[in-house]
């Protein structure tokens, strides 16, 4: 982590939170698109079964079970965007910089994913949601390089967690937050991130992992955009 990103990561995490309280907090809930959750549910099956693979290996199923359910699943996570912004300040003085740095990436990315999937529900079409219906709304609602993003972010924040997990002072600084967490109603959050700190110790080693989701992900990309019959089959 470089000096600027460390300077630089507090104002990020809290400008990517105040987007996601503009995008899924309650004021905006009512003029979400209408197909919003249809699209969450389509593309959670969709990443289910293109790492079927990972999940069920011992090494690599819980985290790719956090990826899939608690960073990307279809429960309303507007809570735990609230909670996040109320205890902001705590987070930035208590934690060491290379964990805000990696909690300000992985807002960024939910933040960046939740627009993607907001503009694309807003470009389907009528009928059913399928392959051929979803690649036609992927290519209208967003460019090949805010993609790219998606994919880049998701490895930046995999390799940030995978650095920071080895770190004994951030693991028993965690493990401190629970009684403050419980007493301020924020044990949905400290569970949280309990289980994506615990899911990348138990891998010992996400280079694997990682790489493979990159690879699979960018050849779907390059599938959708150039209009393959079968986007998301190798």
């Amino acid at each position: 982590m470089s000096p600027s990103d460390a300077v630089d990561a507090p104002i990020s995490l809290k400008r990517h939170l105040e987007q996601l309280k503009r995008l899924r907090g309650a004021d905006a809930k009512a003029g979400a698109p209408p197909r919003l959750a249809e699209v969450k549910a389509w593309q959670t099956a969709r990443l289910a079964r293109t790492y079927a693979d990972l999940r069920a290996d011992a090494r690599y199923g819980r985290p790719t079970e956090f990826f899939l359910d608690d960073l990307y699943g279809t429960k309303d996570f507007s809570h735990r965007d609230d909670a996040l912004l109320r205890i902001y300040p705590v987070l930035v003085h208590t934690l060491p910089d290379s964990a805000v740095e990696s909690a300000a990436l992985a807002i960024e990315v939910d933040a960046l994913s939740e627009e993607l999937d907001r503009r694309l529900a807003a470009r389907l079409e009528s009928g059913p949601l399928d392959a051929s219906s979803y690649a036609k709304a992927y290519r209208e609602s967003s460019t090949r390089e805010e993609r790219l993003r998606q994919i880049e972010l998701i490895d930046r924040v995999g390799r940030q967690l995978d650095r920071l997990v080895v770190k004994p002072l951030v693991y028993a600084t965690l493990k401190l937050m629970r009684r403050p967490a419980r007493l301020a109603g924020m044990q949905d959050l400290q569970a949280f991130l309990e289980r994506g700190f615990e899911a990348f110790r138990h891998m010992g080693g996400a280079e694997h992992f990682l790489a493979t989701i990159g690879a699979r992900e960018k050849a779907i990309l390059n599938r959708l955009f150039s209009g393959h019959p079968s986007p998301f089959s190798d």
